[in-house]
């Protein structure tokens, strides 16, 4: 989470690439043709626009905040089977995480939209939205303090 948390304080997708779901397990668990191509053009891209929505978020200063704790509301994690948005193979998912983080003295925090476990890791998948009607970043509930994981499943 702390390589996530310097991309979105940098704007960068390769510096938060460690944090997000690797692209050998997407291979592995999607039951589409070109996987490889799905995963860098659609899930890295969209990874990038929340980053950078995220970064906007964060403003000019964006180097002062810092990661306080990431929430994972571990009571809302869940089975996703086989033949779940096109996969091949189940795994456990978790929706609606939080980063909170500090800036200007003040608490502030916003939402990790899925994460996805993979070999006893959590791991980003979707960052501002699992679905979106544009290609534009999405920042998941930005609230005031540590905010609320509402329950969810994306699948």
């Amino acid at each position: 989470m702390a390589a996530l948390w310097s991309g979105v304080v940098t704007n960068s997708v390769q510096t938060a690439l460690p944090a997000f779901f690797p692209e050998g397990a997407y291979v592995q668990v999607k039951d589409i043709s070109s996987p490889e191509s799905d995963y860098s053009d659609r899930l890295v891209a969209e990874f990038g626009f929340d980053l950078g929505a995220a970064h906007q978020l964060l403003g000019s200063d964006a180097g002062c905040a810092s990661l306080v704790e990431v929430l994972v509301p571990q009571q809302y994690a869940h089975w996703v089977p086989p033949g779940t948005w096109e996969n091949s193979i189940g795994y456990y998912e978790v929706a609606n995480s939080r980063l909170v983080y500090e800036q200007g003295g003040q608490t502030r925090s916003f939402g990790i939209a899925s994460m996805i476990s993979w070999r006893g890791g959590w791991y980003v998948v979707h960052l501002g939205a699992v679905e979106r009607s544009a290609d534009q970043g999405v920042v998941e509930d930005p609230e005031s303090g540590d905010g609320i994981s509402a329950p969810s499943s994306t699948c």
